[in-house]
C-alpha cells in the first residue's frame, strides 16, 4: 500500500490544502460550499485495506504474518472493535472477530480502487480507513482520529512529519464524491495513487500519542523490528495480555499490578506454585460473579483482595508457628536443658 506520500502543502493549523489541477467545471454542482465538520461521538464504519502485492516481502501474505503471535490483520481489527461495520478489502481468511469481505475491481487495482470497493459496503456517515499492516496501532489513536474535528477528515501524522492517509477517519460523502470524480476523469480507479484522492480533500492532521501507531511492515526488516519491539521489557506484559484476551475471546480490563501483587503474596506466603493457581482461582471466581450480574473488573478486584488477604493470613500464621517452634524447651522451671549436657549434668 502507498504510505506516507506527500499530500500537498499543510496549513499552519494542521489542515492539508487542496491542490489545483482539476477543472472547475468538474466540480460544478458537486462540492457543497460549506462542508460540515465531523461530529464527535458519531458511529463509524471501518475499512481495512488488506490487498496489495507485498512486493518487498516477496509476495508474502502480509496481513497473515504474525507479530506477537497474532496476525497483522487481527492486530488492526483489535484497534477498532466498536465499528458499526468492519469491511476488509482483500482475500478471505480467518479473523478473530466477524468482518465483511469484499474485493476491488480489478483485483490488485491499488489503494483507491480498494477504498472504493470498501465504501460500497458502508452506510455510516464517516469511515475509519486503515491498512492491514500496522502492528502497533492502538485504540487510543483510533479514538483520537474519530474525536478530532475536521471538515472532510482527519489523518495521522507520524513522528517524521509524514501524513498517513491509511491511518485516517474520513467523512463518507466527500470521499465518495472525489472517488466518483476521479473515475470520471481517468476512466478507471486502477493504479491511481492515494494522493490523487487526498489532495482534493480538506483534511486535518493530528499527531498521535503513540509514536509507533503508524509503523507499518513493508519489508522483512520491518517485520523483524516489530517482533523485537513487541517483546521489549516495558510493553511485553501489556502485549501478552492483549494477545491472550484476543485468543480467548474476552475483553475485560486487567489490573496487572494487583494480580502481580497477589501472585507475589501467594508465592512468598504459601509456596511458589500457589501463585499461578491462585490467580486462576481468582479469575474463575470473577467469571462466576460476572455470570450473576457483577461488573467483571470489580469482580476481579474483589476476588484479588480476598485472596491476597488470605495469603497474608497464611504467611502470618506460618511465621507465628515458626516463632513458637524456636521457643526454648525448659525441663524444669528456671532450668534450661542443653543438648550438650550429659545425663549426669547438674549432679554433684
Amino acid at each position: 500500500m502507498e504510505r506516507g506520500a506527500p499530500l500537498g502543502k499543510a496549513h499552519p493549523t494542521g489542515r492539508t490544502a487542496s491542490r489545483p489541477g482539476r477543472e472547475a467545471t468538474a466540480r460544478a454542482g458537486i462540492r457543497p460550499q460549506h462542508t460540515p465538520r465531523i461530529l464527535i461521538g458519531m458511529s463509524y464504519d471501518a475499512i481495512v485495506l488488506a490487498g496489495g502485492a507485498a512486493q518487498r516481502l516477496g509476495g508474502a501474505d502480509k496481513p497473515g504474518l504474525h507479530v506477537g503471535a497474532r496476525t497483522l490483520l487481527d492486530r488492526v481489527l483489535d484497534a477498532c472493535p466498536d465499528a458499526a461495520a468492519t469491511i476488509v478489502v482483500g482475500t478471505r481468511r480467518p479473523t478473530t472477530r466477524p468482518v465483511r469481505w469484499t474485493r476491488e475491481e480489478p483485483p490488485g487495482g491499488g489503494p483507491v480502487a480498494a477504498l472504493d470497493a470498501g465504501l460500497r459496503e458502508t452506510s455510516a456517515a464517516r469511515v475509519l480507513v486503515l491498512s492491514a499492516d500496522l502492528p502497533f496501532l492502538d485504540r487510543d489513536t483510533v479514538r483520537a482520529l474519530l474525536d478530532a474535528p475536521g471538515h472532510d477528515g482527519v489523518m495521522l501524522r507520524d513522528p517524521g512529519g509524514r501524513d498517513q492517509p491509511l491511518v485516517a477517519a474520513y467523512r463518507t460523502e466527500p470521499l465518495r464524491r472525489e472517488i466518483a470524480l476521479l473515475a470520471t476523469e481517468h476512466g478507471t480507479l486502477a493504479g491511481l495513487p492515494l494522493r490523487a484522492l487526498t489532495a482534493e480533500l480538506d483534511l486535518t492532521t493530528i499527531t498521535g500519542a503513540a509514536p509507533l501507531a503508524s509503523f507499518d511492515c513493508d519489508t522483512w526488516d520491518d517485520l523483524a523490528t516489530a517482533r523485537a519491539r513487541i517483546r521489549e521489557h516495558g510493553t511485553v506484559l501489556e502485549q501478552w495480555i492483549t494477545a491472550v484476551k484476543n485468543e480467548l475471546g474476552i475483553d475485560v480490563p486487567v489490573d496487572t499490578k494487583a494480580l502481580l501483587d497477589l501472585a507475589r503474596d501467594a508465592a512468598h506466603g504459601v509456596d511458589r506454585p500457589a501463585a499461578p493457581l491462585t490467580t486462576f482461582l481468582v479469575g474463575y471466581a470473577a467469571a462466576r460473579a460476572e455470570a450473576i450480574g457483577a461488573d467483571p473488573a470489580q469482580a476481579v478486584a474483589e476476588a484479588s483482595r480476598k485472596a491476597a488477604a488470605l495469603a497474608l493470613r497464611w504467611a502470618e500464621e506460618a511465621s507465628a508457628s515458626g516463632a513458637e517452634d524456636r521457643t526454648p524447651d525448659h525441663t524444669e522451671e528456671g532450668t534450661e536443658h542443653r543438648p550438650e549436657d550429659g545425663p549426669e549434668a547438674g549432679t554433684g
